[in-house]
């Protein structure tokens, strides 16, 4: 065994840790079993044990690559460094050191691996990556709980009969010919589809212009531009709906301004209680949350790559249509999905403001859980909606791709 030239070091000195850590490896490349050793190889493994166990190394940084044949320990010396090494770090390490090494079962074949299983999950833990999800596994079976349980309980049900209070379990497809069939659940679920993708657009329309301006010309004032946005919704939903119905009543304040300005002779009846009631209320109502991901998007946008633009000749529209619009396509189709998804399943807003013109399949499956009591339907209906709004929010993120590659 090579031994360095000059005199051996006190205990934990850089002759000795260079001696013991050259025999570990050599121990390692002949034998994989602590029985199977003696003399010196015994020594220089139980010394590396030791030396993994001591609280402080002054001039050394330990370097762990373990596999199943070798482990390579690589010790640096140098002039005036100095680390500590951690608890969890000697730990881990003398861990893989003998997870390598193995132990042997009675027949002779190795069997550390059942003992060091257990080791291995522990140390796997330790890692940043284990830390991580051991951070969100709480909230992560929150979610589970809270938001996947229900689906799945709506899932189940959708599958069952239910008369009056009793609930027949045998498995049966009616309820999903009830609600694709049946021309009210088909023209309800027609209508749902076609507000939420219009107050999609609507809102995404709107909002772009806000975060453009709040993004490029917002300056140092870009915090207090998007307070200034979301003061609006410090109060209630409901209320919101309610202040709508109140401007686009009978007597509300556009009639009464159209009035007072002479435009209109007597107030109109057509502004509420209707389609676009509701895709007007709604449009407000989901603006602030449309408004944010556009403002993340345009700011990701490198400002070098429209000066570069203005400088080869372009205008500003050909920026627009060639830089900016292609580069914030990820905020407008986050903008869309945030908006068009939950609209489907607003049935507040319909109720208040949309009249019998205005009423869409969550008011049809709102009424199932309630005065129907019909769950299995109402859940048909609801997975059914998920269904298909999950396949047309996946064909306007294609479309969306498609328009941003020939734009390119």
């Amino acid at each position: 065994m090579p031994r360095d030239s000059s005199p051996m070091e006190p205990a934990y000195g850089h002759g000795w840790i260079r001696c013991a850590l050259a025999s570990a490896v050599a121990v390692v490349n002949s034998s994989r079993d602590f029985s199977s050793m003696s003399g010196p190889q015994l020594i220089a493994a139980k010394s590396l044990a030791c030396f993994l166990a001591h609280p402080y190394n002054p001039k050394i940084v330990l370097l762990n690559d373990c596999s199943i044949n070798s482990v390579r320990i690589i010790p640096c010396v140098q002039s005036g460094f100095r680390s500590k090494i951690t608890p969890a770090t000697r730990r881990r390490t003398w861990l893989k050191f003998q997870g390598t090494l193995g132990d042997t079962h009675q027949d002779g074949k190795a069997g550390g691996q059942g003992r060091t299983a257990l080791p291995a999950i522990q140390a796997a833990l330790r890692t940043e990556t284990g830390k991580g999800w051991l951070t969100i596994s709480p909230p992560l079976l929150y979610a589970f709980l809270l938001l996947i349980g229900p689906i799945l309980v709506i899932f189940a049900n959708s599958f069952w009969t239910q008369d009056y209070l009793t609930i027949d379990r045998t498995f049966t497809l009616a309820n999903y010919k009830a609600a694709l069939s049946e021309p009210i659940y088909r023209d309800l679920l027609l209508r749902s589809l076609q507000v939420s993708v219009s107050v999609s657009i609507v809102t995404v329309v709107l909002a772009f212009p806000v975060a453009w301006f709040v993004s490029f010309r917002g300056g140092r004032y870009k915090g207090l531009w998007l307070f200034i946005i979301t003061v609006p919704f410090w109060s209630g939903y409901l209320l919101r709906i309610l202040s709508w119905k109140v401007i686009l009543g009978y007597n509300g304040v556009i009639n009464t301004g159209l009035l007072h300005l002479g435009i209109i002779n007597e107030p109109l009846d057509t502004l509420l209680y209707n389609t676009t009631a509701v895709i007007i209320t709604l449009a407000h109502s989901w603006a602030a949350f449309a408004i944010l991901p556009l403002f993340v998007s345009l700011e990701k946008i490198d400002r070098t790559l429209l000066e570069a633009a203005a400088d080869l000749g372009d205008g500003p529209v050909r920026r627009f249509m060639r830089i900016t619009l292609p580069l914030a396509m990820p905020g407008i189709i986050a903008a869309l999905m945030i908006v068009m998804i939950p609209t489907v399943g607003d049935y507040v807003t319909p109720k208040l403001v949309g009249g019998k013109d205005g009423v869409m399949i969550a008011n049809a499956i709102q009424v199932q859980f309630g005065k129907a009591a019909n769950w299995p339907l109402g859940a048909a209906l609801a997975v059914s909606t998920m269904v298909i709004v999950a396949v047309v929010s996946g064909a306007m993120v294609l479309l969306l791709l498609g328009f941003r590659r020939l734009m390119k």
